[in-house]
């Protein structure tokens, strides 16, 4: 490299391994390189901010925790999360379901993976339970990855956040329309449009299969 000139002060020369053809050299500007720099920080800084998972999960995968934790609720950020409910453990039943929340005072994560293998479900501001009218604050949102990752937030039109029935569990609503919707045996769903989240419909089809459930809480 005898007889090169650096131009100005505004310049950073990276020397690159020596390869096949040679050594070399790449010029960027300070900014560029600071640019790197800011790049490579924040990926470290996301995994940092990971969270620890207590038990193994047969639905999600870092790239659908990385994108989920960005939206939690404050006061879930820094906990671990816990498998509190899961289909493939303890079977198909709202029931059973609601029995496992019944201690929980906190957000909870619902995952739903359905027969055409897509991911979708909601953050709801308290533990599901059975309840003769609707409850929940509006940090509950739906959510979906199908075909890409998308939250749906409360819309501030109504305050159907969730419903627990014996025969089913409902989030979000208006005009006859579940923005989310599960059968007692957590086996039939339903998706649909609703005033509450203005959300679109979450899975592929309005009415899908369940394949695996899992509700995750912060502890």
């Amino acid at each position: 490299m005898r007889g090169l000139k650096v131009p100005s002060t505004n310049i950073q020369v990276l020397f690159r391994a020596k390869g096949d053809d040679g050594s070399f050299v790449q010029i960027i500007t300070i900014e560029e390189a600071k640019r790197r720099q800011s790049i490579e920080s924040c990926y470290e800084e996301i995994e940092d901010l990971q969270p620890v998972l207590t038990d193994p999960s047969e639905l999600l995968d870092s790239f659908h925790i990385e994108k989920l934790m960005l939206h939690l609720p404050a006061r879930t950020q820094g906990y671990a999360w816990r498998l509190t409910y899961s289909t493939a453990v303890h079977g198909t039943s709202l029931r059973t379901l609601y029995r496992s929340l019944a201690v929980i005072d906190a957000p909870v994560l619902l995952v739903v993976k359905d027969m055409d293998n897509q991911i979708f479900g909601a953050l709801a501001s308290h533990a599901f339970r059975l309840s003769d009218h609707c409850f929940g604050t509006g940090e509950t949102f739906l959510y979906t990855f199908n075909p890409q990752f998308k939250i749906f937030r409360w819309s501030g039109e109504n305050s159907y956040f969730i419903k627990g029935d014996k025969d089913s569990l409902e989030l979000g609503g208006g005009s006859g329309h579940f923005g989310l919707w599960l059968d007692a045996d957590l086996y039939h769903g339903r998706s649909n449009p609703c005033s509450t989240f203005n959300n679109e419909t979450l899975s592929k089809k309005e009415d899908f299969i369940v394949q695996d459930l899992e509700v995750w809480t912060f502890v």
